[in-house]
């Protein structure tokens, strides 16, 4: 009776590995290899807008933006600075495969929160989502444009209380001073 329940046990085995040999890992949606360009240390220099927020600002900051968990996230983790203080954020961006985009949940250290995705047309980026600061709504829209190099980029952004109403919001310039290693 011990040599049959092995025996089974045995063959239960080999079927499944062979079954597991078989099934390919799973890989990252291809849509997610466009935020590739971005992955890198970059510096920035911008400006908040006087508007819903309060008085604008100039800022200064950096961020680190790299693969993460087999390539299926991305960890963007940076600093900024302004008439405030220190500032730190981090954003995990990874492909959704229900709503088809490339997702993004952004946190800060004050318990700001943005989610929201991004969508590619050539060299231009472009957020939308939403932004909690203090208990309410905004609505946020940014456009990066990538320099040729793919080594700078502009952004320009809008917020707005209702949806419908836009205000400038933001401008920066950003810079990447060490690029994506080499694969």
């Amino acid at each position: 009776m011990k040599r049959i329940a092995f025996a089974v046990s045995l063959a239960v085995l080999v079927i499944t590995v062979s079954i597991w040999a078989q099934t390919a890992l799973p890989k990252p949606d291809p849509e997610l290899k466009k935020f590739e360009v971005f992955v890198g240390h970059w510096t920035y220099e911008g400006e908040y807008k006087a508007g819903p927020l309060g008085s604008g600002s100039k800022v200064t900051g950096e961020l680190t933006i790299k693969p993460v968990l087999a390539g299926f996230f991305f960890r963007n983790q940076g600093t900024e600075k302004g008439p405030m203080g220190e500032m730190e954020f981090m954003e995990i961006v990874g492909y959704d495969p229900v709503k088809k985009n490339i997702a993004s949940n952004e946190y800060h250290d004050d318990g700001t929160m943005l989610s929201g995705a991004y969508a590619f047309n050539g060299n231009t980026c472009t957020y939308t989502g939403k932004f909690i600061v203090g208990g309410k709504t905004y609505m946020v829209k940014n456009v990066l444009i990538l320099a040729a190099d793919m080594m700078s980029l502009m952004a320009k952004g809008d917020i707005s209380t209702d949806g419908n109403t836009w205000t400038p919001w933001l401008e920066a310039k950003y810079t990447k001073t060490k690029p994506a290693p080499k694969k």
